[in-house]
């Protein structure tokens, strides 16, 4: 769930996996393993996708707990 939240958020503040990965100074495969589960991350990574996606940590947070209620 939480892949596909990333996933989304970054496609809503229409980037793609290059510009995003840039955006946090990662190469794009940071970005696309993340998406597809290979990768796991942390609190303070997602904090960073959250800041150069334009949206607060906050946010994301409240919507992926809306999402999860009704999973």
């Amino acid at each position: 769930m939480l892949r596909e939240a990333l996933r989304v958020l970054r496609l809503n503040a229409q980037l793609t996996q290059v510009q995003l990965a840039k955006s946090l100074n990662k190469p794009q495969s940071y970005v696309s393993k993340y998406e597809s589960g290979e990768r796991r991350l942390d609190l303070l990574e997602v904090m960073a996708i959250c800041h150069a996606c334009g949206v607060a940590l906050e946010r994301f947070s409240a919507d992926l707990e809306k999402a999860f209620k009704g999973f």
